[in-house]
């Protein structure tokens, strides 16, 4: 056990073997919350990070279902007041439950995602916003503090499956009374107020081959159901037999407030690393791009925060011409430009590399950018998050760039980038 930074005790972060020295562990994938790119603005601190790596146990943590029972007064009950048995409380009335109780799994770790800070949780996320977050505040959160579990099999780590709820700090989940559930023959189950949503892609995440699925609903027991007619309807989707709750790679989870990308072991061996979009910027910038009007050589930084530089390129984002910071062609009622270019009136915006590495379904350069935020990424990878529709509200969709969250705009959300360089 090691002292977390908030003061807490984690099982997750201190996995050495005892002998002083790391040893290498496992991993079973990452989950990264869109929006983000690279690191939260605050900076990654504990549990509190843009990104959560899942890491093999030094020992197995997983439940599984154990046995369950009616009882009159579930507040009362053994199960509940038992702080070391993992249970979940089905209300059905105010004089009865069901408990349905969980023992453990030695061939599991459990890993569980929401917006508490408290230990059982071990990626605390918050809600996500669009854009420049550095001022941002969410006045009341629609995330469940105990949004999701993660059960990931210690033999096959391919096979990671997510259930709706999480387990508190006496080890319990419970189902109010309102809460939507069902009995089918003797076992039951239920939703969470705001649900669980998933999105398997259809295809291959890595390769860009890959189309963006049909969004489905996650049970406390892992079924999978198609959508409710809004977020915390009383009456359950449909129940989708031909697919489960096994996360593939680039699967979408949705937790109502924040929607985080599955990204397997296996998947990110063939993904870009940071190093290598660090060399992909270093190759632009060695085409020494320049500015049609101030003839001054464009460099993209490297760095997410960039500040106002002499040389920080700017795109035109109704041609993708990319320039440098000028007055020229500035229509003063609507604030666009026109393109010295082309003559095309329009907005202009930082043009600014895309750092997250998971978000890429490709290796390549970076010759697209996102409309209107002006992340810069490949092709491929532009035209697959162009094309993934992202929950927003209580029932509707909307694309937006992944690196921070803005909603794209235009006819296709992005902009073929056009350089003058390589001159010489």
């Amino acid at each position: 056990m090691v002292k977390r930074t908030d003061g807490t005790e984690s099982p997750i972060l201190a996995e050495d073997g005892g002998d002083g020295h790391d040893k290498p562990r496992l991993r079973y994938g990452e989950l990264v919350i869109l929006g983000y790119n690279g690191y939260l603005p605050q900076g990654d601190r504990g549990r509190r990070r843009s990104k959560f790596v899942l890491h093999k146990r030094t020992e197995a943590s997983g439940v599984k279902r154990s046995k369950h029972y009616i009882v009159q007064s579930p507040q009362t009950s053994k199960a509940i007041l038992d702080a070391n048995q993992h249970s979940i409380s089905y209300t059905l009335s105010r004089s009865q439950a069901v408990i349905v109780e969980y023992k453990e799994d030695t061939e599991t770790d459990m890993f569980q995602v929401g917006r508490s800070s408290e230990s059982p949780i071990d990626f605390v996320v918050m809600d996500t916003l669009p854009g420049d977050k550095k001022d941002a505040k969410v006045m009341q959160s629609t995330i469940s503090r105990f949004a999701c579990r993660i059960l990931v099999n210690r033999c096959e780590p391919a096979k990671a499956r997510i259930f709706a709820a999480g387990f508190d700090s006496s080890r319990n989940i419970f189902l109010g009374e309102k809460a939507t559930k069902w009995q089918d023959n003797v076992e039951i189950d239920g939703l969470t107020t705001n649900g669980v949503l998933i999105m398997h892609p259809k295809g291959s995440f890595c390769g860009g081959s890959a189309k963006c699925g049909l969004w489905r609903e996650c049970s406390v027991g892992g079924d999978v159901f198609s959508l409710r007619e809004s977020r915390s309807a009383q009456q359950k989707g449909q129940p989708i037999y031909d697919e489960c709750n096994i996360l593939q790679d680039g699967t979408l989870i949705d937790l109502c407030g924040a929607t985080l990308l599955w990204r397997s072991a296996e998947g990110l061996q063939h993904s870009p690393t940071k190093h290598d979009l660090e060399k992909l910027i270093d190759a632009i910038n060695a085409g020494r791009p320049q500015c049609p009007v101030g003839l001054n050589t464009l460099v993209i930084p490297r760095k997410v925060n960039i500040g106002d530089q002499v040389n920080q390129p700017y795109v035109y984002l109704n041609c993708g011409h990319v320039q440098g910071h000028h007055d020229w062609g500035q229509d003063e009622n609507t604030g666009a430009r026109r393109c010295p270019m082309c003559l095309e009136l329009g907005p202009v915006v930082t043009l600014c590399m895309g750092l997250e590495p998971a978000f890429y379904v490709d290796v390549g350069a970076p010759t697209f950018a996102f409309n209107p935020c002006g992340h810069m990424a490949t092709e491929k990878t532009v035209k697959y998050w162009a094309n993934v529709e992202i929950p927003h509200g209580t029932n509707g969709f909307q694309a937006v760039c992944p690196f921070c969250a803005t909603p794209l705009d235009g006819a296709t959300g992005y902009i073929k980038l056009i350089f003058q360089d390589n001159l010489d």
